[in-house]
Parts: C-alpha cells; sequence; structure tokens
C-alpha cells in the first residue's frame, strides 16, 4: 500500500479533530479503498456538509465540495446528474446527514441515486460542543439532555433500506479492515450506497456520559460489534439490484 499522506493537503494540517476522534479511523479506511481502487482519481468527487466528519472532505486532495448544513445529499446529486460519469462519495455525519439532512437521506434513498453516503455515528453534534444526535441512545447526557435523552435514537440503517436504498451496510472504526471493505462495496455497487459507520466522540459524547478516553470507548465499541452474539450488527445488511437497473429489464 502507498503512503496515503499522498491524498491528505498538508498545507491544512494540522486537523481539527480532538485526540481519540474515531474520524480520523475511517477517513483512512475511505483512503485505502481509494488506493487500492482502479477508478481514476480526476473522476471522483468527495462532498461534505458541516461537522467534524464532512469537514474531513477539505483536507483530501481530490476534487471536493464543501457544502451547507444537512444538504451534501442535495449538492451531490445535483452533481451525479449533472456528471454522471464520476464517482460522487458524500462524507456526512448523524446530525447533518440524519438530523438537519435527514430529509434528503429519506428522498436519496427512495430515488436510489447512483452515489454512496458514509454516515458517521458517533451519537452528537461535536462541531458545536456536544449536542444530542438523533442517534444518541436513550438516557445519553449532552448538553441539550443533561438529565439523559428521553426519545429513542434513529436506527439509521434501517431507515434508509425503508426509503429504498439497494446497498445499506454497517461498519465500526474499531475494526477498519471490516470496514474498508463495506466502503469498498458500497463504492462498486450502482445505486444508492449507504455506510453508516460507528465512531467515538471522546471529548463530548464520551466526557458527558464518563465513558473514559478514546481508547476505551474503542474497546468498548469492539465489545458491541464482535462475537456469536454481537449487540450491534455489522457488515452488508441489504443488498439489491439498483432501481434503474430494474426498472430496465
Amino acid at each position: 500500500m502507498s503512503d496515503l499522506r499522498q491524498y491528505l493537503r498538508q498545507d491544512l494540517m494540522p486537523h481539527i479533530l480532538c485526540p481519540g476522534c474515531g474520524h480520523g479511523i475511517a477517513l483512512r479506511s475511505l483512503l485505502r479503498v481509494i488506493d487500492r481502487g482502479t477508478i481514476p482519481l480526476d473522476r471522483i468527487v468527495l462532498v461534505g456538509g458541516i461537522g467534524c466528519s464532512s469537514r474531513m472532505v477539505g483536507y483530501v486532495d481530490l476534487r471536493t465540495v464543501h457544502t451547507t448544513h444537512g444538504r451534501a445529499l442535495t449538492f451531490a446529486t445535483g452533481i451525479k446528474l449533472a456528471r454522471p460519469e464520476l464517482e460522487v462519495i458524500v462524507v456526512t455525519g448523524d446530525g447533518d446527514g440524519l438530523g438537519i439532512g435527514g430529509n434528503h437521506l429519506i428522498h436519496a434513498a427512495r430515488r436510489d441515486v447512483d452515489l454512496t453516503c458514509l454516515l458517521l455515528n458517533n451519537a452528537t453534534y461535536g462541531m458545536t460542543g456536544g449536542q444530542a444526535a438523533p442517534t444518541a441512545a436513550p438516557g445519553s447526557r449532552s448538553t441539550t439532555t443533561p438529565g439523559g435523552a428521553r426519545e429513542p435514537s434513529f436506527d439509521a440503517c434501517r431507515l434508509v433500506e425503508a426509503a429504498g436504498a439497494s446497498y445499506v451496510a454497517r461498519g465500526a472504526t474499531s475494526l477498519p479492515l471490516a470496514l474498508d471493505a463495506v466502503i469498498a462495496g458500497a463504492i462498486a455497487h450502482s445505486g444508492f450506497s449507504f455506510v453508516e459507520i460507528l465512531s467515538d466522540c471522546p471529548e463530548f459524547y464520551g466526557r458527558y456520559n464518563a465513558l473514559g478516553r478514546g481508547p476505551d470507548m474503542l474497546q468498548a465499541q469492539r465489545s458491541r460489534v464482535i462475537g456469536p452474539r454481537p449487540e450491534i450488527q455489522l457488515g452488508v445488511l441489504h443488498q439489491r439490484p439498483p432501481a434503474l437497473e430494474v426498472q430496465a429489464t
């Protein structure tokens, strides 16, 4: 494998991610997939919205678009419609993509738009101080839920599958090689490909919920996703032929 630093804009370093943040692991996984793939680099477009996860797009030395809050999928859809030969990859977070941009996520899945959406789930709005995201577990504390979240959390994968996505998968930063596999599968799939990436935010979610430092949260995450009966299922959860292919036959 080549030096992945060749894909980074060194002039923008150091990055904004806090120590222990899982997002760097997710970015490295995406860059490994790009490095091993066969898609010409000038055909790849990365699109991000607002948030710690979306900010990662700006560090990559490829064609990138930094958009408004919650609107990454709408910009990405426009790019794909105008230039269908491009490989469009959206990097978003649970706040940007599922909270503020949740409506666009549902309709992108319903239309089965041929693009890839990587949604990093750390259960918090990290960039703005640790507010509860739609994926925050009931009872979890944040700046907006100091007494513990009372609402049920979204299962992002079930949501987009029900809306019509033709490829749905989940990966975790505690198992980076398995994460590589589902990202590669998403990019190779024609149709709307969605990958939820379980990540960690020690600075806000971890601190407010007394979960320890980055390594502690990573180990806790690993214990929930491995074993004969894991609490959280990883891998490809749903895959079918894309909608346009079905219509064509």
